[in-house]
């Protein structure tokens, strides 16, 4: 299933660590971090997006119950606007790592950067398709934070958080226009920030 990608670790603490949620307009961006088990493979590990939600929450389980470690962490609202969302999901990233109750030997990151650290480590560009401590952090980082948009579209009836996890899709750019910014929307981001600014102006 996987694209070949041999790490330069070969050893059975290797780590993998994805995010979820940097291109949405709100909430927080979440970020997991998973050390597999050789002894207890999972079937059907791949990019959390090409899965659906049925097969992501089976997995979900799966992963927490046969993982040697496994860390879900984030960066806040706040955190994304004070530092940017390059700078925010890094921080998380290294945030799941450093939860990870069994200290990794090696870190897999999707991407083509690597947090500031001191793990050995090796950015993986569509990493979530090519490795599968990577796949299943990105389903965890997935489901987890899809979760809390259900749960935060009770708390903020009207946008639609539960259907569209907080990307900029035409029915919540309607919503922001007609409801206004609450204060799970990131205020750098251009669509909340030009609304703030109209508000500002009235």
């Amino acid at each position: 299933m996987f694209e070949l990608f041999i790490p330069s670790y070969q050893g059975h603490l290797l780590a993998g660590v994805d995010e979820v949620g940097r291109g949405p307009l709100a909430w927080d961006v979440v970020t997991a971090a998973v050390i597999l088990d050789p002894e207890q493979p999972i079937e059907g590990l791949d990019d959390s997006k090409k899965l659906t939600e049925k097969r992501r929450e089976y997995l979900f389980d799966e992963i927490k119950e046969k993982a040697k470690s496994w860390c879900i962490a984030r960066a806040s609202v706040a955190e994304i606007d004070q530092i940017n969302i390059l700078q925010a999901s890094l921080l998380a990233m290294a945030r799941a790592v450093d939860g990870l109750h069994i200290k990794p030997e090696h870190v897999l990151v999707d991407g083509n950067k690597i947090p500031k650290w001191n793990y050995s480590a090796e950015a993986v560009v569509k990493g979530d398709s090519r490795v599968a401590a990577i796949s299943a952090a990105s389903i965890l980082a997935k489901v987890a934070r899809d979760r809390e948009m259900v749960a935060l579209d009770e708390k903020y009836p009207g946008y639609g958080f539960g259907e569209h996890k907080g990307y900029p899709t035409k029915a919540h750019l309607d919503a922001l226009e007609r409801l206004g910014v609450t204060p799970i929307h990131r205020a750098s981001y251009a669509p909340v920030k030009a609304k703030l600014a109209q508000l500002q102006l009235l």
